[in-house]
């Protein structure tokens, strides 16, 4: 089946989901005769409602080759999620106008959760249309999330930053705690699953050492008992570290839940940091600072991990190769190989139906029974994923990053009015 593709990148970005770019692109050119052209959605789906395709072939080698090391989503990302065929009708239709036009017979969608859903609805409703298409997901997320996978490109980089961010501010507090700051608190994204709350654990060697207190989603916050706990650890230490998923609740509460929600429905956190920070303060009477690693964790690509760069950029490899095979109907995985020794791992992939809508959560054996320290296992699962390092080449002192046009084609059809 000859035609087109179309590449689009989903919801939060990561520091390696334009790796994922570049593998599928690379192997593309290696396989073009397989195929007709090579497009980018401008902003994730929305460059298919707007007819907003990007020739990859009109950007310099150059720069395509620098995707790699280049965090952000260089095409473009956008959070909206496409509901059922009645409610989403309108915008389903013009999505497959927009393909036929174009002759797209490939669709790539590189995202979580929800951009997993968006793929395997798009294939349901093209095979309506009695329209051939191959409909492959490519799994990216911070958080970890996604089932079936053994791990998601995205984590080990921001894990790895975590944790080094951990460590350095904690050597900061411990030097100052005498006479200035007792608590430091670090907040990391996890709505509900404590995958990156749990990666600061992984420099904690000794009971001295921190993080003292990790706070996970999976767990309820009881503020007694985490008070008496901070308090203990300041006594014994002499000042305490804290890493809080900004997804904590009480009694099935967000404590830092804003009333608010976001474009997919979801409660919007106003930020947990600052209401632990009062609660220490105010119950206990000691200096707190406080920081948000937000952004800045998602888009460390300076720091990023070895395993997680090569995992993101073989799934767009491997992205042509089901592509050439006419699979479907799949989002691609990373598989754990049995071995002794080093970590190793496979591409293999599984059904979308079984993928969209679902979230992994930390299992039980990887947080230890007092509830805010991570199990051996755990430490374990995920310093394989940080291993290594991939720095981005410098130039004049900073890491140099791909510089795309991202000129769009000449569109076929009327402006969409959703």
């Amino acid at each position: 089946m000859k035609g087109n593709i179309f590449y689009a990148q989903s919801g939060g970005v990561t520091p390696v989901i334009n790796a994922t770019a570049f593998g599928l692109i690379e192997q593309y050119f290696k396989n073009k005769k397989y195929f007709g052209k090579f497009y980018a959605g401008k902003n994730g789906i929305l460059g298919a409602l707007n007819e907003e395709l990007i020739d990859i072939s009109s950007e310099k080698k150059s720069e395509l080759e620098l995707l790699k090391q280049t965090p952000g989503g260089a095409f473009g990302s956008c959070r909206l999620k496409l509901k059922d065929y009645v409610k989403s009708e309108k915008q389903f239709q013009r999505i497959f106008e927009v393909f036929k036009a174009h002759n797209i017979r490939y669709f790539f969608y590189n995202g979580g959760g929800d951009s997993q859903d968006t793929t395997n609805k798009i294939s349901k409703f093209f095979k309506t249309k009695a329209y051939a298409i191959s409909c492959i997901g490519l799994p990216k997320t911070i958080d970890n999330d996604l089932p079936i996978t053994y791990c998601c490109p995205g984590y080990g980089s921001v894990a790895k930053y975590i944790a080094t961010s951990t460590l350095e501010a904690s050597l900061d507090v411990r030097s100052m705690s005498q006479t200035s700051t007792k608590v430091f608190i670090l907040e990391v994204m996890g709505r509900h699953a404590g995958w990156l709350a749990a990666s600061a654990g992984i420099i904690k060697k000794r009971a001295e050492d921190p993080p003292h207190l990790i706070l996970f989603p999976e767990i309820e916050f009881k503020q007694g008992y985490f008070l008496k706990k901070v308090r203990n650890v300041i006594n014994k230490y002499g000042y305490c570290v804290i890493v809080a998923s900004e997804g904590i609740k009480s009694k099935n509460k967000f404590i830092s839940d804003s009333g608010l929600k976001d474009s997919f429905g979801h409660a919007q956190l106003g930020g947990v940091a600052p209401v632990l920070s009062n609660m220490i303060t105010s119950k206990l009477n000691v200096k707190v600072h406080w920081a948000v690693s937000d952004y800045l964790q998602r888009s460390a690509r300076h720091i990023g991990s070895k395993v997680d760069v090569e995992q993101a950029y073989m799934l767009g490899k491997s992205g042509i190769e089901y592509a050439k095979d006419n699979i479907s109907d799949v989002m691609l995985t990373i598989k754990k190989v049995a071995h002794k020794g080093k970590f190793k791992w496979k591409v293999g992939h599984a059904p979308l139906d079984k993928v969209a809508n679902f979230e992994k959560m930390l299992p039980k054996n990887f947080i230890k029974t007092n509830g805010y320290e991570i199990s051996k296992s755990c430490m374990s699962y995920i310093t394989d994923l940080t291993q290594g390092e991939d720095y981005p080449t410098y130039e004049t002192g900073f890491p140099r990053y791909a510089n795309l046009n991202c000129k769009t084609i000449n569109k076929k059809l009327k402006k969409f009015n959703s």
